[in-house]
């Protein structure tokens, strides 16, 4: 239980460092979270984000030469034989594919084929706290729901958790932005089950009368403003 208690504390420091306890003024609580500023609208292209730290596997089917695992530097660019440096970060693996692909066809190549394929994702991840098994900072590889990223912590922990209070916290524009949602509404389907993205901030709640939204709440009076209550 200690441990359990240590684990809140450091979701609430989390949380205070990243910006969500800043002002009234920085905080917008919303009944559903916009998607990030570098997020595209249109869901067909919500995959993976390529970002720096990234290990990528780029494979051309003409030249042998151009097939090998990439590193994606601190600045979002990769390093390919004939081509040189190349922007990757903020790039789906298809897009970069087909990035590829033009430049090889403008001096290389008649129909180049080309795959990119993240072999180690290092740039997108989002952290899951509070009362769940193994809390921690996880990769996101790939589009993630809500109900996935806990899972990515093991699930909720059986004893204390109260999956009626799952906040996310997220920063948009500048702002931190913030919903409430109940987990066993969404694994019944009677809610939906919310995206998350990187560097989103997830906390579930402890049953009792002392939760950490309870003591959250009394600590600095800004509770109604982080969450939608159900």
């Amino acid at each position: 239980m200690r441990q359990r208690l240590s684990s809140l504390a450091a979701a609430a420091a989390a949380l205070a460092l990243s910006g969500v306890l800043v002002s009234t003024s920085a905080l917008a609580a919303t009944a559903v979270l916009p998607p990030p500023d570098d997020a595209v609208s249109k869901s067909g292209n919500r995959d993976y984000r390529i970002g720096p730290d990234d290990t990528l596997d780029i494979s051309v089917l003409q030249a042998a030469e151009l097939t090998k695992s990439v590193h994606v530097d601190s600045s979002g660019r990769i390093l390919l034989p004939l081509l040189g440096s190349m922007k990757a970060g903020g790039r789906t693996p298809d897009e970069l594919s087909g990035d590829i692909a033009e430049a090889l066809k403008k001096s290389y190549m008649k129909d180049p084929q080309v795959t990119v394929a993240v072999k180690d994702a290092q740039s997108q991840k989002v952290t899951v706290d509070g009362a769940v098994i193994q809390p921690g900072v996880y990769p996101l590889t790939g589009r993630t729901t809500l109900l996935q990223a806990v899972s990515l912590a093991k699930g909720p922990d059986p004893k204390l958790a109260n999956i009626r209070h799952v906040a996310i916290f997220r920063t948009v524009g500048g702002t931190r932005h913030s919903a409430m949602y109940d987990l066993s509404q969404v694994r019944t389907g009677k809610a939906e089950d919310p995206e998350v993205y990187g560097n989103d901030i997830i906390v579930v709640d402890t049953s009792g009368s002392k939760s950490f939204f309870q003591t959250f709440s009394g600590g600095f009076g800004l509770l109604g403003m982080l969450v939608r209550p159900y």
